[in-house]
């Protein structure tokens, strides 16, 4: 089925945005999303096209895992988006935060797939989607969220969806293979910025557990047409709240027993 020509032109306007380094804002009148089922397909037209520069998806994020966070931007529900393979590195990692409108840096429990999670009978659960887990890893989530004024967000957050959920990436550090070996829900995770703690969480603290939140992400998918598949990483939201880091920052996030991240922003 073709593409509506205006959710065509409003892909092109997040592509033409990002390259001017534009702030975050609403849609010309002639291309706006009017609803979710939209502006995910603009968000499929973007990222296909953001695919051209960097690289093909090799992943997925959850954004707005809480209520408070949905509410704040004016959705009923989280927030799907796409990892693209050049933006997706190992620890430690640099960053140049001038190559940002905004840089925002998460601290997440990133998940790899050991084989895919298509759609079924019957939705994915916490249980069925750890069957298809093969390690657990500590990962920053990059996003940008282009200056965005948090104040008027919500007058159009379907943006937000379009707009790939503001993911630019996603540092990951080693896997750890026995995952089945730690609470993952307890799972303390401890973040700081040139040595200095500015926020702690548990894994618990997205959606109650990690894999809750894998199973929205294989859900979301599915109600899409598509699926998880086998090597594929998704981050599954922040146990920290957002940081906005500045040049000459370094940020650390240790995961409990599973192992840090770290990332110079210069």
């Amino acid at each position: 089925m073709k593409t509506d020509p205006r959710l065509k032109r409003a892909a092109w306007f997040l592509v033409d945005a990002h390259a001017e380094r534009e702030p975050f804002g609403p849609f010309p009148d002639d291309s706006v999303p009017r609803t979710v089922d939209e502006a995910y397909t603009v968000q499929d037209e973007f990222v296909a096209l953001k695919s051209r520069a960097c690289g093909p998806a090799v992943g997925h994020k959850i954004a707005l895992t809480t209520q408070a966070m949905r509410a704040m931007v004016g959705l009923t529900d989280s927030v799907g988006g796409v990892l693209h393979e050049k933006q997706v590195v190992r620890t430690p990692a640099t960053v140049q935060v001038g190559e940002y409108g905004r840089l925002i840096v998460e601290f997440e429990v990133a998940v790899e797939l050991a084989r895919d999670l298509p759609p079924g009978p019957m939705p994915h659960t916490r249980q069925s989607v750890a069957e298809a887990v093969r390690a657990v890893m500590p990962a920053f989530e990059l996003a940008d969220d282009r200056q965005a004024d948090y104040a008027t967000l919500s007058s159009h957050a379907l943006g937000l969806v379009a707009d790939n959920a503001w993911n630019e990436g996603a540092v990951l550090g080693s896997p750890i293979l026995n995952w089945k070996d730690h609470d993952l829900a307890a799972v303390r995770g401890v973040a700081k910025i040139n040595g200095v703690q500015v926020g702690e969480g548990y894994g618990r603290d997205a959606m109650g557990h990690p894999f809750e939140a894998l199973a929205w992400v294989a859900n979301n998918l599915a109600r899409r047409g598509r699926y998880l598949r086998a090597g594929e990483f998704v981050i599954t939201g922040s146990l920290v709240t957002s940081k906005f880091p500045k040049a000459g920052d370094l940020v650390e996030f240790e995961l409990g027993g599973l192992g840090r991240v770290e990332l110079q922003v210069n």
